[in-house]
């Protein structure tokens, strides 16, 4: 019976001990990391900051061809999309006199003609006393004088005349109802069609646009730069254009402007920009193409760096720091000053050395996925 209670003891501590042991290995195999983390080192390497600024493609120069009267369009003899060189008709008009001035100028032209007539008769008159020797040469060629003068009064009233009504003088090389081209280039737009009414442009007008001309073999990128950049640019600078219209195409450009003055837009200043284009022959390239520009605001070349993901960023204070291995998979807090960053890379101006071996903190285990049972198996199965 002794021997029977002793044995029993022995198997309740035998017991006691084993669940011990249990849980102590439980314990021990839960508090391990079932993940084993890899390590990055420090490299050097140069990081480019780009900038990447909207805009569109514009030509260089875009001329408004006006008309030099007031009428209605007749005739056009242009489309959109033609090429014009200088001096070539584009347009004619037809004038539509105002009645007012027409009166008035008929009423010059009735005056002119009685002063004619006046001038005339003082001038035989004159003739007569002259061969008479009755008056002097000066009386007779001031008569002379006078009555030439009328003539010409005459004759420039009877041209204002018909340039109120017809719009050009009998005769003339050229008629001021022919809109022709001022320069070289591709019709962009034709705003007005046959029977709209125009108008010359003065002191109080700009005038009517009868048609827009611009050499499109001289391009330009124009677009926006927010006011945090624009102090990093420099002329001459080389930007990248890439179009929406032509994306298997990258574009060369050349900052030749930017703005003095800034515009507010939602609320930030921006500063416009231009850069001057260079195109091949063998891609035609519209006027307003929609384009984005990229250009480099910061360069900076052999510096340590890290890959910017091996970055841990302080809950409390937002300040960066990465874990350093001290031993095997054992890592320590580091508190690092970075620099410039292109979102892959970030420099590292202090904090770490080049031996450091950084942990990849981020790195997760795969997931085992078992496939779904399909209902065909299921179906199958019963």
């Amino acid at each position: 019976k002794q021997i029977t209670m002793k044995t029993k003891n022995i198997l309740i501590v035998l017991l006691i001990l084993g669940l011990l042991f249990a849980i102590a290995y439980f314990v021990r195999t839960n508090s391990t990391s079932s993940i084993q983390y890899d390590t990055s080192s420090p490299f050097i390497s140069g990081i480019q900051k780009t900038s990447v600024v909207t805009g569109t493609v514009i030509p260089e120069d875009e001329v408004d061809i006006k008309p030099q009267l007031n009428g209605i369009i007749d005739n056009i003899l242009v489309e959109e999309g033609d090429i014009v060189e200088n001096g070539q008709l584009i347009a004619i008009i037809k004038v539509v006199p105002d009645e007012r001035s027409v009166y008035a100028a008929r009423a010059q032209v009735t005056a002119a003609k009685l002063t004619v007539e006046n001038g005339e008769r003082q001038f035989k008159r004159a003739e007569e006393l002259f061969q008479k020797d009755i008056i002097s040469q000066q009386d007779y060629e001031d008569a002379e004088l006078s009555f030439n003068s009328a003539k010409e009064n005459l004759l420039a009233a009877e041209n204002d005349l018909e340039i109120l009504r017809k719009g050009s003088v009998a005769g003339s090389s050229t008629a001021n109802t022919n809109i022709r081209a001022t320069v070289s280039g591709t019709i962009l737009e034709i705003p007005v069609k046959l029977g709209d009414q125009v108008i010359a442009a003065n002191n109080f007008n700009e005038g009517t646009s009868v048609a827009i001309i611009a050499d499109l073999n001289k391009m330009i990128f124009e677009g926006q730069v927010d006011e945090a950049e624009v102090g990093k640019l420099e002329l001459g600078q080389s930007l990248i254009v890439n179009m929406a219209a032509i994306p298997e195409k990258e574009f060369d450009a050349k900052l030749k402007f930017v703005a003095p003055k800034g515009t507010e837009e939602g609320g930030a200043v921006q500063f416009k920009i231009e850069a001057d284009l260079t195109l091949d022959e063998d891609t035609f390239i519209r006027a307003g193409y929609s384009a984005n520009g990229s250009l480099v605001v910061e360069d900076k070349q052999e510096i340590m760096v890290i890959a910017e993901a091996l970055l841990q960023f302080d809950n409390r204070t937002q300040q960066p720091y990465v874990e350093v291995e001290v031993s095997d998979q054992n890592f320590e807090r580091r508190d690092i000053t970075i620099g410039l960053s292109d979102g892959i890379k970030v420099e590292v101006l202090s904090g770490v050395s080049m031996e450091d071996k950084i942990k990849i903190w981020n790195k997760t285990e795969p997931l085992k996925i078992e496939p779904e049972e399909s209902a065909f198996d299921q179906f199958r199965e019963d």
